[in-house]
């Protein structure tokens, strides 16, 4: 027999599951499990992560949810109060069809029926109940709660209604055992239920951290997520202990009468094959006038460009503009690049201002012809293949600046252009970082405000530093953790929940653009503005082959714009601040001073005080102290000069 822990909540069940993921696969890799469920509650966040770590350990990655269940339709927003909001439901993708339906399951349940927490109904699970399979889930499951009611027939009811929607042999009792009195006269029904209508079982584990000395770290992360104190009695928390990662022996253990149910975690393990792909490109199609192919468009917009750029050295550049254009032809970016043509092409039809370029697509003359960037890469001797490599297949990555005030416009114009169900924000989530943890825990344990506060002040200031790391570097952080049972106390719990994630936001200006609608690829959430957004971040939506465009809005363009038209309301004059001498004497010795207020990258202390010591005498300076003072070259400096 071998036994599958298919009720699985991680670090995405956001401060209600501690598991984190790579070190939950790791213990069942150690308990020699070959398989595992993710089913996090009403959220997919995780489950790309979690089937990478899966794979690379060797363990099958079995993708579910916990998905909240409206009583009636998704769409009421009735003041019904506490457990009559929603019903708990495990959904397991069996194949790719059962992937793309849960996707699309999810996404309904923030798009459409959000309250209180993402909600679907029956209607929905209805028309996506292809290629999943469905557990009648914990004691907030239908089934159940009318168990628990004393309305056994209710129940029955209710389970075969869920037998229908699924099809016979996808819907399951799901027994659990957590020493809780209820659960016994739950699962005493259950196997009622199953001996009479021929609905099987299935037994599971409600993981929400890991081992069993994590249930202290967890109930902390409860207060944390409820705004509680340990000391607080009435307050949500998982009695017991029992919410970790047991082992199959256990599970036998607390199942003797069921093994059935045990074996059949392993059965429904081995009918779940889902495959993900990663790499391959799913861009939109961009429209070209008639008469025109995409790369026959892409091309006169390139040589159209060259005249423009280099009138009269159009010969002596069409090589260079030519490896480019087929580079990108090759790697399949011809759409890439006239759907970034077209939405900047669009912002300067209507006087938003844009920038001139920044990262690796100012290498490229392609971008310059295009007017993607205004960089002459050809003057500054720049590197295509830096932005685009044929060995190095990764998509292209043009980050663009706009006015900070008009930036919207841009991403209404594409919205408009490629349908909303086609483009949408992308998801960013916020962590319980080192300082942050250590106030969150100390206050939950009530410590004294000054001691948390004086313990979290002992990490350095680095957005990337650890507790763990700061101990290392802080000799009197390491002095007090060693000799202080109280702070030894609080920097442990620290520790099991540092880099938890805590929140979701809106990434300030990461867009994907899809050639169907976006729920088809990944699932969709909703900010807590109302925005929707994806679950997934940046850098699993180009892993997956998802355009993804940075609209980032920078208040120094709205500043020179806002200057440009006082300019020339007040004086007449009309200023094209893409043709202004870039080596102005005058301007390049207030540099020289440290005024820099308000100069993109030379306004921090540091880049002031550096340019003090440059006195830059034109911009190929100050362009060379730039790329200089960053955290790569410095500590290449640093190295050398200890050398």
């Amino acid at each position: 027999m071998a036994f599958t822990h298919l009720h699985v909540h991680t670090e995405y069940s956001l401060l209600d599951g501690s598991c984190k993921i790579k070190e939950l696969v790791a213990k069942a890799k150690e308990l020699g499990m070959d398989s595992m469920a993710v089913t996090d509650h009403g959220v997919m966040y995780g489950v790309i992560d979690f089937y990478r770590a899966a794979k690379e350990a060797g363990i099958k990655p079995i993708i579910g949810c916990e998905v909240y269940v409206a009583p009636n339709s998704r769409f009421d927003r009735e003041q019904t109060g506490g457990e009559d909001r929603y019903y708990h439901l495990v959904l397991l993708a069996e194949n790719d069809v059962g992937y793309h339906n849960l996707m699309k399951i999810v996404s309904k349940g923030f798009v459409d029926g959000f309250y209180y927490r993402p909600r679907v109904d029956k209607e929905v699970l209805k028309q996506y109940h292809e290629g999943i399979i469905a557990l009648s889930a914990c004691l907030a499951g239908e089934v159940p709660r009318y168990i628990s009611r004393g309305l056994y027939e209710e129940a029955v009811k209710r389970a075969k209604e869920y037998e229908a929607i699924f099809g016979k042999g996808n819907f399951f009792l799901e027994l659990q055992d957590h020493g809780i009195a209820q659960q016994q006269t739950v699962n005493q029904a259950l196997l009622r239920i199953s001996e009479e209508t021929g609905i099987e079982l299935v037994a599971t584990n409600d993981i929400h951290y890991i081992n069993d000395t994590d249930a202290v770290a967890h109930d902390i992360l409860l207060c944390i997520q409820t705004g509680k104190k340990v000391s607080d009695q009435n307050r949500m928390r998982y009695e017991g202990g029992q919410y970790y990662c047991k082992s199959e022996d256990e599970m036998k253990e607390l199942f003797p009468y069921a093994l059935q149910a045990l074996e059949n975690t392993h059965r429904i393990a081995m009918r779940c094959n889902v495959e993900i792909e990663f790499g391959v490109t799913k861009l939109p199609k961009f429209e070209v006038p008639d008469g025109y192919t995409s790369w026959e468009y892409l091309r006169k917009l390139c040589y159209e460009g060259l005249s423009r750029r280099y009138p009269g050295r159009e010969q002596q550049l069409k090589e260079r503009l030519e490896y480019e254009l087929n580079t990108i032809h090759d790697m399949g970016y011809i759409d890439y690049f006239l759907i970034v043509w077209d939405f900047i092409h669009f912002a300067k039809q209507h006087n938003i201002m844009v920038g001139p370029g920044r990262g690796s697509a100012a290498g490229s003359i392609v971008a310059y012809c295009l007017e993607i960037t205004n960089i002459d890469p050809i003057k500054y001797n720049l590197l295509f293949e830096r932005f685009l490599n044929p060995e190095r297949v990764s998509m292209p990555d043009i980050d663009i600046d706009f006015c900070y005030e008009r930036r919207q416009e841009v991403i209404d114009y594409v919205v408009r252009k490629y349908g909303k169900e086609q483009v949408v924000q992308i998801v960013t989530f916020g962590t319980l970082a080192a300082k942050g943890v250590i106030r969150d825990v100390g206050r939950v344990l009530d410590l004294p405000y000054a001691l948390c506060d004086s313990i979290a002040k002992m990490v350095p200031n680095d957005s990337n530093m650890t507790i763990e790391t700061a101990l290392k570097m802080n000799p009197e952080l390491r002095t007090i953790y060693e000799s202080n049972e109280q702070v030894k106390y609080l920097i442990d719990m620290s520790l099991r929940l540092e880099g938890l994630p805590r929140h979701t936001s809106m990434h300030a200006a990461g867009v994907v653009i899809s050639q169907r609608p976006v729920d088809e690829y990944v699932p969709l959430s909703r900010a807590s503005d109302g925005s929707i957004t994806t679950q997934f971040t940046m850098t699993t939506l180009e892993e997956l082959g998802l355009l993804k465009m940075d609209f980032l809005g920078l208040r120094t363009l709205t500043v020179i714009q806002n200057a440009v038209n006082h300019i020339q309301k007040n004086h007449g004059i009309t200023i094209d601040i893409d043709h202004i001498d870039f080596n102005d004497k005058d301007v390049l010795d207030s540099i020289g001073t440290g005024k820099c207020e308000g100069v993109f990258q030379l306004e921090s202390s540091g880049m002031k005080n550096f340019m003090k010591e440059l006195k830059p005498e034109n911009l190929e300076d100050i362009i060379a102290g730039i790329s200089l003072y960053r955290p790569g070259p410095m500590e290449c400096a640093t190295r050398f000069n200890a050398e």
